[in-house]
């Protein structure tokens, strides 16, 4: 595994390496940081896919961020992450000019996509990874064709992203086995998939019973299994965990070490499913909007 990069945060050193793999360690109780590891970016709400359970409520008539000139970008850290969505990310007119950027900083982007997208614009996707525009590469399910799975395994960082209410049996048994790996995340009741989730109702608790009575059994079908905070919560994940497992691999609550930014609204937040009241205008600096964040 090749290192990608390593830093020093507050009282614990980090490591990253180009599978992923993130290390911290500290000779301390407890990891204070000095500012963010990761930073959750929206830079469009264009997308032409209209996913009904869309929480970021994307469209067709949706916008595009000013990614190019937003001042707190010159401030991201050495080795910091961000993971950029949309919408439609790789439609951004100024994709690529923003990812050099980034990489210009020495900053490590991952990237999420549909897999409608993934299949479609490979010739994109392939120049992402083979330049090192992005490292970590997030495709959220549709469909799990053989063609779709064949597709995928040519991406070694390649993370299948599922949701918990959508995703369904069918789907694991065709992903399953295959040495993939996959994201759960929680379901977000906002925007759209709050009106999903009441015209959906009961097929939706049904998945998400589904999957909670199966967890343990899918998490030994796949090459890695990982969850945003708001699955670990839905889905109690920490019940299949020894006390040394928790403490090794929980990464820690949303804005601890992580936020949220949206630069079509030009906001920031704990997280993409904070409450509107609790989302505030953009600040210059990166740690500045880390420190709000801490102080809520």
């Amino acid at each position: 595994m090749e290192l990608l990069g390593r830093y020093i945060n507050g009282n614990f050193k980090t490591t990253i390496l180009s599978d992923g793999t993130k290390i911290r360690e500290t000779e301390d109780n407890e990891f204070v940081p000095a500012f963010a590891e990761n930073m959750d970016i929206k830079i469009c709400n264009f997308c032409d896919m209209g996913c009904p359970f869309c929480h970021e409520g994307s469209t067709t008539d949706g916008k595009f961020g000013d990614i190019l000139n937003e001042e707190f970008i010159n401030t991201l850290h050495p080795y910091q992450e961000v993971a950029l969505g949309g919408g439609d990310a790789t439609s951004h007119p100024d994709l690529i000019p923003f990812l050099q950027k980034l990489k210009d900083r020495k900053v490590i982007v991952n990237m999420t996509v549909n897999q409608i997208h993934f299949e479609k614009k490979q010739e994109l996707i392939r120049k992402l990874v083979d330049e090192k525009l992005i490292y970590g590469l997030g495709i959220s399910l549709v469909n799990p064709t053989e063609k779709f799975i064949e597709l995928i395994k040519k991406y070694p960082n390649a993370v299948i992203h599922v949701i918990n209410g959508v995703l369904k049996p069918s789907d694991v048994q065709a992903l399953e086995n295959n040495n993939l790996k996959i994201l759960i995340l929680g379901y977000k009741h906002l925007r759209r998939g709050d009106d999903f989730y009441s015209e959906d109702y009961e097929n939706i608790v049904v998945k998400q019973n589904w999957l909670y009575e199966n967890l343990a059994d899918i998490i030994e079908k796949f090459k890695v299994v990982s969850f945003d905070n708001l699955a670990i919560d839905q889905l109690n994940v920490r019940r299949l965990m020894s006390d040394d497992e928790w403490n090794e691999f929980y990464m820690g609550d949303d804005g601890t070490m992580t936020y949220y930014i949206d630069m079509v609204e030009r906001k920031f937040a704990r997280s993409s499913t904070a409450v509107f009241d609790k989302r505030y205008d953009l600040l210059d600096s990166v740690d500045d909007m880390f420190q709000k964040i801490l102080s809520e």
